[in-house]
C-alpha cells in the first residue's frame, strides 16, 4: 500500500498537471495504465506525486512528445535493456516522413490557392509554351471574376491543382483534336441528329469534363455561348468559318433527342 502523508511531502494531481502542462485525465490515464502512478496519497485519500514521479512524468511528456505512443514509452522507460537510442531514431525517420507529407500537402494546398484564386496553377512560360503564343495570360483571371463563386468554378480548381504541365499538355491536344474533328464533321456534312453529330457531342462533353462535369443542360447553354460570345464565337470560327453556329445546332438537335428542349435549357448540373 502507498504511504499517507500530508500534501506539503508531494505535489497535487492538479499542480503537477499545470508545472507539466498535462491534463488531469491524462495523469489519471497513466496513473490507472500504471504507466506513471504517484507514489504517494494524503490520509485523506488524494494522490501525491514525489519528486522521483515527476521525473518519470517529465519523461513521459517528453517521449510523447515526440510521437512515441504509451507502450513504446513504458517499454523505453521499464526495460533496462530497451534501446533508446534506436526508438529515438526510428521515431526521428517517422518524424521526417510524416515532415516530407507535410510539406507535400503544404504544396497541394499552395496549389489549390492558385487554382481557386488565379485559375491556372500554371508560371506564365509554362502557359506560352502549353497553350502557344496567343494564349491570353489574362483569362484565367476573368474567368475567375465571372464564374469565382459557381460550383463548377470549384470544381475546375479542384482538377487544375492536381494536374502538372504536362497534363495540362495532354489536356490541350485533346481540345485541340475536338476542334479538328469537328471541323472536319462539317466539312464532310455531317448532319445534325445524325449518329456521327451525337458521337463528337458526347466527345465534347468527355473532353470538356477535364474542367467541370457537363451535363447536357449546360453543354446547350455552353453550345449558345460558343456563337454568341465574341471570344468564342472567334476561337471556333478561326477553327474553321460557320464552325460556332454550326456547332450549337448540333448540340441543339441531340438535346432534342435525349428530351431536352435547347430554347428553354438552363444551367443545370448534376442534382
Amino acid at each position: 500500500m502507498p504511504d499517507t502523508t500530508d500534501a506539503a511531502e508531494g505535489l497535487t494531481v492538479g499542480q503537477v498537471s499545470k508545472r507539466l502542462d498535462v491534463t488531469v485525465r491524462a495523469l489519471h490515464h497513466w496513473d490507472e495504465t500504471g504507466l506513471a502512478r504517484p507514489s504517494l496519497r494524503t490520509t485523506a485519500g488524494y494522490r501525491l506525486y514525489t519528486a522521483a514521479d515527476l521525473e518519470r512524468l517529465h519523461r513521459v511528456v517528453v517521449y510523447r512528445e515526440l510521437g512515441l505512443g504509451l507502450d513504446k514509452i513504458r517499454h523505453v522507460l521499464d526495460d533496462p535493456d530497451s534501446d533508446v537510442t534506436g526508438a529515438l531514431r526510428t521515431q526521428r525517420r517517422q518524424v521526417a516522413e510524416r515532415i516530407e507529407r507535410l510539406q507535400r500537402l503544404g504544396t497541394g494546398l499552395d496549389r489549390m490557392i492558385e487554382a481557386h484564386e488565379g485559375g491556372l496553377p500554371l508560371t506564365l512560360e509554362q502557359q506560352a509554351e502549353i497553350f502557344g503564343p496567343r494564349w491570353d495570360t489574362e483569362g484565367p483571371a476573368e474567368a475567375r471574376r465571372r464564374y469565382g463563386d459557381t460550383t463548377q468554378w470549384r470544381q475546375y480548381a479542384e482538377r487544375a491543382a492536381s494536374r502538372s504541365p504536362e497534363e495540362w499538355q495532354a489536356v490541350t491536344e485533346e481540345v485541340a483534336a475536338l476542334d479538328r474533328a469537328l471541323a472536319d464533321a462539317m466539312d464532310a456534312g455531317v448532319a445534325p441528329g445524325s449518329a456521327e453529330a451525337g458521337r463528337l457531342v458526347e466527345r465534347h462533353r468527355e473532353v470538356f469534363a477535364s474542367y467541370f462535369p457537363l451535363t447536357r443542360q449546360m453543354q446547350v447553354c455552353l453550345a449558345r455561348m460558343y456563337e454568341s460570345d465574341p471570344g468564342f464565337a472567334a476561337h471556333y470560327d478561326g477553327v474553321r468559318p460557320g464552325l460556332a453556329a454550326w456547332f450549337r445546332r448540333v448540340v441543339d438537335a441531340d438535346a432534342r433527342a435525349h428530351g431536352i428542349d435547347p430554347d428553354t435549357a438552363t444551367w443545370q448540373g448534376e442534382s
